[in-house]
């Protein structure tokens, strides 16, 4: 039976490049001269340490930047964390890097397959959903609904088997 999973992954490789990017950036930069901004990565979660908002914002965008120059899709980034008060009238803000189909995105993507009525089953699988189909040409249909549904977080698609 023909089929392929629906993952979201990223290359933390990648990640860790674009990281280096952006510090490079910061020290070189006459707007960053004699300030305190640092980024550091731990698991999944990026820490970034700015002076006040708009050097933040600015880290915020060369962090967008670097991740697309090192083709690692900028949707991998959730921003929507609070940015907090830190010591020395400095800010953090922890982004997160969007490992894995979370399971109302999942469930949600199940429900938009089956209510299009084509002739596939899709199971999820722990934090990916595998999509079995009797026919390629139905899983290719299935591959391009997906893509055509506009998700906010990037999915990849792999392991297609005959």
């Amino acid at each position: 039976m023909p089929s392929f999973d629906i993952v979201s992954k990223t290359e933390m490789a990648e990640v860790d490049n674009a990281l280096a990017g952006v510090r490079r950036d910061i020290e070189q930069r006459y707007d960053f001269k004699g300030s305190k901004c640092s980024l550091e990565r731990a698991e999944n979660d990026i820490t970034v340490l700015a002076d006040d908002q708009p050097k933040l914002d600015t880290v915020h965008e060369l962090l967008r930047v670097h991740m697309t120059r090192r083709k690692v899709d900028a949707n991998f980034l959730d921003f929507s964390a609070k940015v907090e008060r830190a010591a020395g009238d400095t800010v953090r803000h922890v982004v997160k890097i969007r490992q894995g189909i979370a399971q109302d995105l999942a469930k949600k993507i199940v429900k938009a397959i089956k209510d299009s009525k084509m002739k596939v089953q899709v199971a999820i699988q722990g934090d990916e959903l595998r999509v079995t189909g009797k026919k390629r040409d139905d899983l290719q249909e299935a591959i391009a609904y997906v893509r055509g549904m506009k998700l906010e977080q990037p999915l990849q698609y792999v392991n297609f088997r005959d």
